[in-house]
């Protein structure tokens, strides 16, 4: 049973599903008046590119024998997967979330991209940083952004997203899928982006 509800943690709350959440989150929180056509828009991008898309070119990889799971166990099937969604995320700033526009958003992507150049460097060294790890601390930075940014309350969020942070590094290190250290690493990576760009955008 522990073991199921572990495996369940991680797939849950699989890093694709991340960014997706800080679009949802910053248009259940932002004061600013956006149509909902514009955040119907958006949203549709946003789940076309960051979770239909990679899932098709996930399965094309595991086809030609390029990837083996979608937890991507190894930094060899990481390379490409990586390279490929950082050109989807290049793709989502240039089209998508430009900064003219919704400029929280653009930098929360543009500190997704960074996290994401930064776990593609570390592969290619051979270092596994957690990926699940990455996406929640940098979702969990964006969050605790907005809450200042906006004055705004979030107390109840922050202290779900350190309970659910504290459930995936439980799941990824029962699972054996990650050291203590990778994990480290992970936070630090995808917090590291997000808390620098902070100024940019507050």
């Amino acid at each position: 049973m522990k073991n199921f509800i572990l495996k369940g943690v991680s797939f849950v709350f699989h890093p694709l599903i991340m960014p997706l959440l800080g679009v949802l989150f910053y248009f259940s929180k932002t004061p600013r008046y956006i149509p909902t056509a514009v955040m119907k828009a958006k949203i549709f991008s946003i789940v076309i590119l960051t979770i239909i898309l990679p899932i098709l070119l996930f399965f094309l990889l595991k086809t030609i024998n390029k990837v083996q799971s979608i937890y991507l166990k190894s930094t060899q099937e990481r390379l490409i997967p990586l390279f490929i969604n950082c050109i989807i995320l290049a793709l989502i700033l240039i089209r998508v979330l430009t900064p003219n526009e919704i400029i929280e958003l653009y930098y929360f992507f543009l500190g997704i991209l960074f996290s994401t150049l930064i776990c593609f460097i570390l592969a290619v060294f051979k270092f596994k940083a957690s990926i699940h790890m990455i996406a929640a601390s940098g979702f969990f930075m964006f969050a605790v952004g907005l809450s200042l940014h906006y004055h705004i309350n979030i107390n109840g969020t922050i202290a779900l997203m350190m309970i659910i942070m504290g459930a995936i590094a439980t799941s990824r290190l029962h699972l054996k899928a990650h050291t203590n250290k990778e994990l480290i690493i992970g936070v630090l990576t995808g917090l590291g982006p997000q808390f620098l760009l902070l100024n940019y955008w507050l």
